[in-house]
């Protein structure tokens, strides 16, 4: 287990190219996010993603998210794009806003049982951003243990997964830990799932369309 300290130039560098060759070996690496620490590996990798939710003690019922680097990415990656989800991209990323749509059903991943939908965002930190270029989509959650506090700090994610995790990517505290919004576009009309960073007046304002808030 390596954490490396991303406010120096050169472990950043170190760290970065440590953290991509952890992910294309199917390793799991903990990177910092705009909201709280994220523990990932790639989308792509059932074994991945399976270890993940295994060092997560979460099961695939609780399926995980996937972190894109830039907007063009999520076309290969859905079905559609609708013109809804345009609006909030343009409009919230990178981000705190997550969009749920239907999966491609080309695509080879397995990320727990999401009913042919998936949970895309973009994040708005420079780490992760230069990682998810250079390796492509992840498969993202929180990182911590199931029923403990997210980490806010690299130090706090390695006292929950310690040598689980290979590569700690420490980008320093992160902000309020606030999770993101959620926005269902899978259905007739866009549903926010979960009220979070970004408020529904905000959504509504995008969307400039009347949305409602999942019971």
């Amino acid at each position: 287990m390596t954490v490396f300290d991303c406010g120096d130039p050169a472990q950043r560098a170190d760290g970065l190219a440590a953290a991509a060759s952890a992910i294309r070996s199917g390793r799991l690496v903990v990177i910092p996010t705009d909201t709280v620490y994220g523990i990932g590996c790639d989308a792509f990798s059932a074994t991945a993603v399976a270890a993940l939710l295994a060092a997560k003690d979460r099961g695939p019922d609780m399926p995980v998210g996937v972190l894109v680097g830039s907007w063009s990415t999520i076309d290969g990656l859905v079905l559609s794009v609708p013109h809804t989800a345009r609006k909030l991209v343009e409009a919230f990323w990178p981000g705190d806003l997550s969009i749920v749509l239907p999966h491609a059903p080309s695509l080879n991943w397995d990320l727990g049982r999401t009913g042919g939908t998936v949970m895309l965002r973009m994040p708005l930190h420079p780490v992760a951003i230069e990682l998810l270029r250079e390796v492509g989509p992840m498969a993202v959650s929180s990182a911590n243990k199931s029923g403990r506090p997210p980490a806010s700090t690299a130090s706090e994610a390695v006292a929950q997964f310690d040598d689980l995790v290979g590569i700690y990517l420490d980008g320093g505290p992160s902000g309020d830990p606030v999770p993101s919004t959620i926005v269902d576009l899978t259905g007739d009309e866009p549903t926010v799932l979960r009220e979070g960073a970004v408020s529904m007046s905000a959504v509504r304002e995008a969307l400039g369309t009347e949305i409602r808030l999942a019971r």
